[in-house]
C-alpha cells in the first residue's frame, strides 16, 4: 500500500482536510481495547500517516466526531448501523428472512436484530456515515454507506472510497470492473434490500 496511501493523505491535505500526527502503536492498542475491534491494515496505515480531524471525521484520539453544531461520541457512531436497522424494523417493516418469523413483540424483534449485528463484522466509522468493515482483517475491504438499512458500496476499498467521496484524482491501479469484496451479513442486506421489507409476510 505504502506509496498509494501516502499519496492519498497528501491529496486529502491539498483538499483542505486537517490532520494531526498519526496514531501511535500504543494509541491503536488502547482504541482497539476500548471499542473491541482491530483496524484492518489499510485503515491502520492511513491513520499512522496522519489522523484527520476535520468535521465528520472520527477523532480516535479524543473519542469524538465534531460535525457542524454538535458532537458525536465514537461509541455512538459504532452503534449507528444497529440503531438504523432497529428504526426500520419499527417504522418500515424491515426483517431479514434468515432471522425466521418476526415476533409479534417489538422488543423481541429489536433484540434479535441487535444480536445479529453484534455477530456481524464491526463497521468502523471512516467519515460521516461511511464505514469500513473490520473483517476480514486484511486490506481491501469495501467502504459502505450506511443510512438505516439503505446500505450501498461507496468504494471498492479505502483509497477508491476517498477518491470518490472527495473527487480526488488518484490512480488506484484498478480497471473499474472489479467486484467489491463480499462482507458477511452486510451483503445480505445489500443484495436483498427489497425482499427484506417483506420477509415477515412471506414467512407467515
Amino acid at each position: 500500500m505504502g506509496a498509494s496511501m501516502e499519496k492519498l493523505v497528501a491529496a486529502l491535505r491539498n483538499h483542505g482536510i486537517e490532520f494531526e500526527s498519526g496514531l501511535s502503536p500504543g494509541e491503536f492498542a488502547t482504541i482497539e481495547s476500548i471499542y473491541g475491534f482491530s483496524f484492518p491494515p489499510d485503515l491502520r496505515e492511513f491513520l499512522e500517516l496522519g489522523l484527520p480531524i476535520s468535521d465528520d471525521f472520527p477523532n480516535w484520539r479524543t473519542g469524538r466526531r465534531a460535525p457542524t453544531g454538535k458532537t458525536d461520541e465514537i461509541a455512538g457512531l459504532l452503534d449507528w448501523p444497529a440503531r438504523g436497522m432497529c428504526f426500520d424494523i419499527e417504522n418500515s417493516g424491515f426483517w431479514l428472512r434468515d432471522w425466521g418469523p418476526r415476533p409479534d413483540n417489538l422488543e423481541d424483534s429489536l433484540r434479535i436484530a441487535r444480536a445479529a449485528v453484534e455477530k456481524a463484522p464491526r463497521l468502523i466509522p471512516v467519515f460521516s456515515h461511511r464505514f469500513l468493515p473490520a473483517e476480514p482483517g486484511s486490506a481491501g475491504n469495501p467502504v459502505l454507506s450506511v443510512y438505516q438499512t439503505d446500505i450501498i458500496y461507496y468504494g471498492d476499498d479505502l483509497v477508491s472510497y476517498f477518491a470518490n467521496e472527495f473527487k480526488l484524482d488518484l490512480s488506484t491501479g484498478k480497471n473499474g470492473n472489479e467486484i467489491p469484496r463480499r462482507i458477511r451479513f452486510w451483503n445480505d442486506i445489500i443484495d436483498g434490500a427489497d425482499d427484506a421489507f417483506h420477509a415477515e409476510e412471506q414467512l407467515k
